[in-house]
């Protein structure tokens, strides 16, 4: 049994379906001149309550895999107005998709999570309580189907805007972020916190389940498995922490969430979300919605300041494509897939 394309390790030989690296460098080779295209027009949406807009766009761009020249798109987003009819609840969320069955992991998750919140009397009375019911049944109903996802399955990030909240669902290791006015600046406050072996909580709570977390290196024998090599995620290079189970060299996930991945729930992997929740005001200029294509080498702050740039969120979209795209191709060979939502909140005033 392999382990977890397309998230998982660099040594394993690439299947039609895989291509992932993850560690910087490798051998030479000639790189693509990839152009990043706009969006369509942007969008907007009226809140009635309290009474502003929001103006968005998206932007999927698949990844450059020059040993899997035919490899899909494995992410998937789902933007959706006026759930339940109410034009003051809307929902946006991206699915990063994994593994050989990836694209019909994230393609299904997308379309059953959305249909399950729009379904679910109590959603406006405990919206994180619908989102982990959700996110939950959506599992159950993976494993049922006819896709396997015993090795497959995606990471998901989502907001549920109420009105003047927003709640968050992560689930893995795309991210949210809300840009904040702070006077003269404009700051990056994470509305999600990805789910990795690098979290302390996270790396005990699989541990506890019978996980064995070490790096690439570590389960190959190059590096002693009872020291930790791992710093953090933004100073590690490209050998993270990987979950393993007790005998074996798989799955390999550098994340500790997701939908799917049926193998690696038995070691701890879980389709539970951690929700957030936040209250919107004059300050909040916009939210980002990515996936880990974007933040694999830009952090938060740097995104935002990109976004922060663009009158249209369409441009922003296409800039911060285009710099992770290129961000990719000055440490890799390849790049992950990307996609990108940016919504930007409009007159919204504290009465």
């Amino acid at each position: 049994m392999g382990c977890v394309q397309c998230k998982c390790c660099r040594r394993y030989p690439p299947s039609s379906s895989s291509g992932d690296s993850h560690r910087r460098g490798g051998d030479a080779k000639v790189k693509p001149n990839v152009v990043v295209q706009k969006p369509p027009l942007s969008s907007s949406i009226q809140v009635p309550s309290p009474n502003f807009d929001m103006v968005y766009s998206v932007l999927s761009q698949r990844g450059y895999y020059p040993d899997s020249p035919d490899k899909e798109n494995q992410d998937a987003y789902c933007i959706k107005t006026e759930l339940q009819g109410n034009p003051n609840v809307h929902f946006f969320g991206v699915f990063d998709g994994h593994g050989v069955f990836g694209t019909q992991c994230s393609s299904f998750v997308k379309e059953r999570v959305v249909e399950m919140l729009s379904e679910d009397p109590a959603l406006l009375q405990d919206p994180e309580k619908a989102y982990k019911s959700a996110f939950l049944r959506v599992n159950e109903e993976l494993h049922e189907s006819e896709i396997d996802d015993s090795m497959s399955g995606t990471t998901a990030i989502t907001v549920l805007v109420v009105g003047d909240k927003i709640y968050v669902a992560n689930v893995g290791d795309s991210r949210a972020v809300l840009a904040v006015k702070d006077k003269n600046r404009i700051i990056a406050e994470d509305l999600s916190y990805d789910q990795t072996p690098f979290r302390e909580d996270e790396c005990e709570r699989v541990k506890a389940c019978g996980a064995r977390v070490m790096t690439v290196d570590q389960v190959e024998g190059l590096k002693d498995p009872n020291i930790q090599t791992w710093a953090n995620e933004e100073s590690e290079g490209g050998d993270p922490p990987r979950l393993w189970v007790q005998n074996g060299m798989y799955p390999g996930t550098a994340f500790t969430r997701s939908v799917g991945d049926c193998t690696a729930e038995g070691i701890g992997v879980t389709a539970e979300p951690e929700v957030s929740m936040v209250h919107l005001s004059p300050n909040h200029l916009f939210f980002v919605v990515a996936s880990d294509g974007i933040f694999e080498f830009l952090p938060s702050q740097a995104v935002v300041d990109m976004v922060g740039r663009y009158a249209d969120p369409r441009d922003g979209c296409a800039a911060a494509t285009a710099e992770s795209y290129k961000l990719w191709l000055e440490h890799e060979n390849r790049t992950d897939d990307i996609t990108i939502i940016i919504v930007q909140i409009k007159n919204l005033s504290n009465e």
